[in-house]
């Protein structure tokens, strides 16, 4: 039996239809965790539509104006600036009526303390867990966290950038 190819295409269309329909009118954010107690998101996927808001990297904030310009002293460490990158991030969002929740995508780039070889992987996670994963905030972006040789500034011990989606509005 032959099937023209218009018909079989309206056919598949026709079929596809209402979950199409379904996904336009209540499209959502879709996060997948390799378990529930994950750090982070296995995978996101932003529905079509979504309105998609990059961050650059934003550096912590100088947290002790009294230890000298440009060192880690005045800014803290790797927990510390974390902490102040968060901040950073979180105030820029809501510059945009968006939140933390809204983070879909991070980089965070770590450098390890003067006298270390390593990343304090342990200290930014602290800092981390205290806006995502958590009972008034459970989303979790897909991230990569590396180690890099330097940032820009010799102070700087982390670097995040994010992507935040804004989910399509739609008239009812």
């Amino acid at each position: 039996m032959k099937i023209a190819l218009p018909a079989l295409t309206a056919a598949l269309l026709f079929c596809a239809a209402p979950v199409l329909a379904q996904s336009h009118d209540h499209p959502a954010i879709e996060r997948t965790y390799g378990s529930p107690t994950a750090f982070i998101a296995s995978t996101v996927t932003v529905p079509a539509g979504s309105e998609l808001i990059f961050l650059s990297g934003q550096l912590p904030d100088v947290t002790d104006t009294t230890a000298p310009a440009g060192s880690v002293e005045a800014y803290g460490d790797t927990e510390t600036q974390s902490a102040s990158t968060f901040a950073k991030i979180e105030r820029l969002l809501a510059t945009r009526n968006l939140t933390m929740g809204d983070v879909v995508s991070m980089t965070v780039y770590l450098t390890a303390a003067p006298g270390s070889e390593r990343m304090d992987f342990a200290g930014m996670m602290r800092a981390y867990g205290k806006y995502f994963g958590t009972a008034d905030q459970p989303n979790r972006p897909s991230r990569s966290t590396v180690q890099v040789a330097g940032l820009a500034g010799p102070g700087f011990l982390v670097e995040i950038e994010v992507t935040a989606a804004r989910l399509p509005t739609h008239a009812h």
